[in-house]
């Protein structure tokens, strides 16, 4: 009996397809956070592991391509947060997640923050280079917001005192760390602008980790610094640490000690204006640098819907699962054959090869011979060949034809081709095979 032939009659695999379709459609970008299991590392480079909670999970797979740009190397048991899309691989029917990118769980959290406030407050304005504030000229009175006890205060006074112990320093201590650090940080800038005793402020702390750094992302502090009527320099932990304060304050510095260098009076004002310019344009490389990659987002995710490279990484994944069950095969058959080997080893070991190295030596001296004669005969031939064309040479040598009777006369010009070429009373020479006749023309007779 034959089923209806009509478009509701489905195959497994366009069923499969189908349903992975939709999937990616409906679900093109999410974020969830959960545990790695299974977690397997191909010589593909590919990643495949399950991400659960305690109550269900899903397999995954992160493809080479974006996990070489993962700093974090993910663990059995680890919790992390992944930004990843729904898909379904379509020969055996199993839904999964395609990771695109992977942190830990806390720091995925936080940088999720950071990025929200960082485009939050650059639609406001607050890190536009019109609001920034030049250095003064002059400088005699620093402001520090920091810790009193820290490394970095201890690092900016011996700054100071090595370039300008001539100036003074104010300390606004605060707590740079902590649930409560943010609010004091911000209370002591408006401290310092309300009482405006310095000439410039620094806000910073040592280096650290992304959660003690994380005072000086918040938008209080942000908001505080924008609103300061003193010129402000941020300098929050090391060279490769960012916060949202860099971005707000009038000019960042690397460390606190580069912040205190960047206030010493022996700093010329043509290397503070090149400073200044380029903080400004590394600001507005990094908005660009943002919108471009929100572009380029949009564009992966239209991409993602219509390239064949999603295909292309299913196929890898089958391809991956082949060469498993290939390993395990050899294996077995390595396993396999390794008795039979054995055996066969013995059994060449009762025949000796001597005798088939005796029939070898005798090949190789006939074949010895017979190179011998070959060559001699090749030789002998070409002799003969030598002969042959030096016979030819010299039959057609002019001291042969020479010795035939015949001779070649000449003037003091050259060869005599015509009666033309003389005169009557001219010298000429004969040349013979065996010697030359000198004569003197007597009569011209032309024929």
């Amino acid at each position: 009996m034959s089923l209806p032939q009509n478009n509701k009659v489905y195959t497994v695999s366009r069923l499969n397809r189908e349903i992975r379709s939709i999937l990616e459609q409906g679900f093109a970008s999410l974020e969830l956070t959960g545990e790695i299991s299974n977690f397997v590392a191909p010589a593909s480079g590919h990643w495949y592991f399950s991400l659960k909670d305690e109550k269900a999970q899903i397999k995954a797979a992160m493809w080479r391509g974006n996990n070489r740009y993962c700093k974090y190397r993910p663990e059995n048991g680890a919790q992390v947060q992944v930004k990843a899309r729904v898909s379904v691989y379509e020969p055996r029917g199993d839904y999964q997640l395609i990771v695109e990118h992977m942190a830990p769980a806390g720091e995925g959290l936080l940088k999720q923050r950071f990025e929200a406030l960082q485009m939050q407050l650059a639609a406001e304005g607050l890190f536009s280079s019109h609001h920034k504030k030049p250095l003064p000229q002059a400088i005699n009175r620093i402001g520090v917001v920091t810790s009193a006890t820290g490394a970095a205060i201890k690092d900016i006074l011996s700054v100071l005192k090595r370039r300008a112990p001539q100036l003074e320093v104010l300390i606004y201590p605060a707590l740079v760390q902590g649930q409560e650090a943010a609010a004091q940080i911000a209370e002591k800038i408006t401290l310092a602008n309300r009482r405006n005793e310095v000439d410039v402020l620094i806000v910073g702390r040592g280096g650290g980790s992304l959660e003690d750094l994380w005072s000086f992302n918040e938008e209080v502090v942000a908001r505080a610094i924008y609103a300061s009527d003193l010129p402000i320099i941020s300098a929050v932990g090391h060279e490769i640490d960012t916060t949202i304060s860099d971005y707000v304050a009038d000019m960042r510095a690397a460390t606190p000690s580069a912040a205190a260098e960047l206030v010493s009076p022996d700093s010329s004002e043509l290397i503070a204006f090149v400073k200044d310019r380029k903080h400004r344009l590394l600001q507005a490389f990094n908005r660009k640098i943002l919108n471009e990659q929100q572009h380029i987002a949009r564009l992966q995710q239209r991409l993602r819907l219509q390239h064949p490279q999603s295909q292309l990484m299913q196929q890898t994944q089958r391809v991956d699962e082949l060469q498993q069950r290939l390993a395990r095969a050899i294996e077995y058959q390595q396993h396999k054959h390794h008795n039979g080997v054995n055996v066969l080893h013995q059994r060449l070991l009762q025949f000796h090869p001597e005798k088939r190295l005796n029939i070898a030596k005798s090949k190789l001296e006939q074949l010895e011979v017979a190179l011998k004669n070959s060559m001699e005969s090749h030789h002998q031939q070409r002799q003969n060949r030598l002969a042959l064309l030096a016979a030819k040479l010299d039959s057609v040598s002019p001291l042969a034809v020479l010795s035939r009777g015949y001779s070649i006369t000449q003037t003091h010009q050259g060869v005599l081709n015509s009666i033309k070429d003389t005169q009557q009373g001219e010298v000429i020479t004969t040349q013979l095979s065996d010697g030359q006749i000198h004569s003197t023309v007597m009569r011209i007779e032309p024929k």
